[in-house]
């Protein structure tokens, strides 16, 4: 498969009030080929919502290069989009406004994207809530607005930083199994922050381990599960198999940090 963006040997710095700095990333290098679903997994203030922001172009590598679709990418790109921990949806906003607000900030023509719109809304289940406002809205039912967003402009590359943290464990199972249908049926890239070993590995194509501060990657996990997959899969040998590897290489990199 063909690269879609590359950190070639980034690190990032972070400026305390003390006066000195802290290393978030230290040396990360990572191919994100296209259409593929790496998840990255680690213990909390490893980096990995700080490697989606670079891989995002939201904040600059204080070293290394980020490259995408083979070229320096220093500045956001409508090429890229992210759906952040919270849905962030602006309140006074109907489901259908807020899914097409990046087109107006865009500045492209609203009307010729609403049949795309309504098109996502359909396929994350929201019929008939095209104008209902946030807060008539349950959390999973947002986060499902805020993925509607991202994708509304057609990007290639779909950044995750632990979107269901805040639903309930049966809604997290829901949305794990709607996310899949939609990289499905869009074949998007995508790159998913999560804490949880399994949903890790359930949603994965590659799961990147990275270790405690300074993060490092220190697994780089193939995942050979047939797809569609099911939550039954978790209860399998060979996904345990995979999950006892991402987890001893996460318990391991904190017994040695």
């Amino acid at each position: 498969m063909k690269s879609l963006a590359q950190l070639q040997s980034v690190s990032k710095d972070y400026s305390v009030r003390s006066g000195g700095t802290v290393t978030a990333l230290e040396d990360i290098s990572l191919d994100i080929r296209e259409n593929e679903f790496v998840t990255l997994v680690g213990p909390s203030g490893c980096g990995k919502s700080t490697v989606l922001k670079i891989l995002g172009g939201i904040i600059r590598a204080s070293r290394g290069t980020l490259l995408f679709d083979g070229k320096p990418l220093d500045n956001p790109s409508r090429e890229i989009g992210m759906v952040f921990q919270r849905p962030v949806l602006l309140p006074w906003r109907s489901v259908l406004d807020n899914v097409l607000f990046p087109i107006e900030m865009l500045g492209w023509n609203v009307s010729e994207h609403l049949g795309e719109a309504h098109r996502l809304i359909k396929l994350v289940g929201l019929s008939g809530f095209e104008k209902a406002l946030p807060q008539e809205l349950s959390g999973g039912m947002q986060q499902r607005v805020s993925i509607c967003r991202a994708l509304v402009y057609d990007p290639k590359l779909l950044l995750m930083d632990e979107p269901f943290g805040a639903v309930d464990a049966m809604t997290r199972e829901e949305m794990c199994l709607e996310v899949m249908r939609i990289w499905r049926e869009r074949r998007k890239t995508v790159v998913f922050v999560t804490h949880s070993i399994s949903e890790s590995v359930f949603l994965a194509d590659r799961v990147v381990v990275m270790t405690p501060r300074p993060g490092r990657i220190v697994v780089d996990l193939p995942i050979d599960l047939p797809r569609p997959r099911t939550i039954d899969m978790e209860f399998t040998p060979e996904f345990k198999a995979y999950a006892d590897v991402v987890r001893d290489a996460i318990y391991s990199s904190k017994r040695s940090a």
